[in-house]
Parts: structure tokens; C-alpha cells; sequence
């Protein structure tokens, strides 16, 4: 199962995501929901890089499926649209396949 944690401030403004794990619907290559989750995720950190002055600090581990961010201060307008976008994106495919394969939560921190 791929755990998805999204943290945010009592503002509503993101922090930082943790996401760990394989979503196990399917084998190595052949799994549509690691495939959409890592795209989401994946794309949204390219666009918040390109697209805005956000600082953060990433981590990742292919064999565990982490991908770790950490914002320097939370997010701006821009980053926090780009955030909400994947976050949409990632609750519908939670929705489409079942909290077996994938859980978000989101944390205040």
C-alpha cells in the first residue's frame, strides 16, 4: 500500500509531503495506481520547482517508494494551487481503487 501523508500548517498551507510504499495492485511495471501516484507527485514537485521560488528539500528511495518533501516555509499561492491539484488527483484515484492500495491523510503540523 502506498501511505500518503500530507502535511499543512493551521492556515491550510502545505509544509510537506511524505509518501511511502507500493500500491501491490499489480507487478513490478505493471502497476497503474504506483505508475499514477508517482506521476502526480512526481510532476507536481517539477512544476513547483519550475513555476515558483518555493525552497524545499526532497528525498526519495525507488525500492521503498519514498519521496519525501519538506518546504522551507510553507507554501505561497502558486505552490499551494499546484499542491491542491495533485492532492485532487490523488484522492480520485484513492477513491477509484480502494484505501488497499493507497491512504492519504493529511496531518496539521
Amino acid at each position: 500500500m502506498i501511505n500518503i501523508t500530507i502535511y499543512q500548517n493551521h492556515a491550510g498551507q502545505y509544509t510537506g509531503l511524505s509518501c511511502i510504499g507500493h500500491a501491490g495492485f499489480e507487478g513490478f511495471g505493471k502497476d497503474i495506481v504506483c505508475a499514477a501516484v508517482s506521476v502526480l507527485v512526481l510532476n507536481t514537485l517539477n512544476a513547483v520547482e519550475a513555476f515558483t521560488d518555493e525552497v524545499f528539500a526532497f528525498e526519495s528511495d525507488q525500492k521503498s517508494g519514498l519521496i519525501d518533501i519538506h518546504f522551507q516555509k510553507p507554501t505561497g499561492h502558486d505552490a499551494g494551487l499546484l499542491f491542491d491539484t495533485m492532492v485532487l488527483g490523488l484522492k480520485e484515484i484513492q477513491n477509484q481503487y480502494g484505501t488497499d492500495y493507497i491512504l492519504l491523510t493529511f496531518k496539521e503540523v
